[in-house]
C-alpha cells in the first residue's frame, strides 16, 4: 500500500511539472507574440541600421517646415435652397491656405471663378446640411476642392473660416 501511494504521488508531481512547464511555455510564446505584434505595429522603435542616421539627418535638413501662406477671399452672402419656406441666407469670411508662397498671384489671378464656384455651391446647399460639425467639415471638404479646381496649377491646402452665420 506504501508502494502504490508512493507511485501516485510521484506522479502528481511529474504531471505537476508538466503542467508548469506548459503555463511557462504559453506565457513566454504569449510575450513573444505580443512584443512582435507592437513591433510591427510600430509602438516599440524598430532598430537603426548602420548609415541611417546621416541619410536622415540630411533628408530632415533638406525638407525645412514650410511657412504657411494665407488669401483673405472678399466676403460671401449667399441665399441657400430652402425651398418654399422662408428665405435662408449664409455669410462666410475664409481664408484659403496655399501650399507655397507663389500659389498666391495664381490664386489671386483665378479669384472671380473660385468665387463662382462657391457661390454656386452655396445656393445649392440646403440650412439643414450646415448643422454641426459634420456640416462644417464637408462644407469645407467641397470648398478646398472647388478652389482647387479653379486655380489649377496653384495647391490650395486648406479653407480656413473666419466667420460662418447661417440664418
Amino acid at each position: 500500500m506504501a508502494a502504490a501511494a508512493a507511485t501516485t504521488e510521484a506522479a502528481r508531481a511529474k504531471s505537476g511539472g508538466k503542467r508548469k512547464l506548459l503555463l511557462i511555455g504559453a506565457g513566454v510564446l504569449l510575450l513573444a507574440g505580443g512584443g512582435g505584434g507592437a513591433w510591427f505595429a510600430g509602438l516599440l522603435p524598430h532598430g537603426a541600421r548602420y548609415g541611417d542616421g546621416h541619410k536622415e539627418d540630411a533628408h530632415a535638413a533638406a525638407k525645412a517646415p514650410a511657412v504657411p501662406v494665407f488669401l483673405d477671399l472678399p466676403d460671401i452672402v449667399a441665399n441657400l435652397n430652402a425651398g418654399p419656406r422662408r428665405a435662408a441666407f449664409i455669410k462666410l469670411k475664409a481664408k484659403l491656405e496655399l501650399a507655397r508662397p507663389e500659389d498666391q498671384a495664381v490664386v489671386q489671378a483665378a479669384m472671380p471663378r473660385v468665387l463662382d464656384l462657391f457661390q454656386t455651391y452655396l445656393r445649392e446647399m440646403r440650412p439643414d446640411e450646415l448643422r454641426g460639425t459634420a456640416g462644417t467639415y464637408r462644407l469645407r471638404e467641397e470648398l478646398v476642392a472647388r478652389s482647387s479646381i479653379a486655380a489649377q496649377p496653384a495647391r490650395v491646402l486648406n479653407v480656413l473660416f473666419t466667420e460662418l452665420l447661417v440664418q
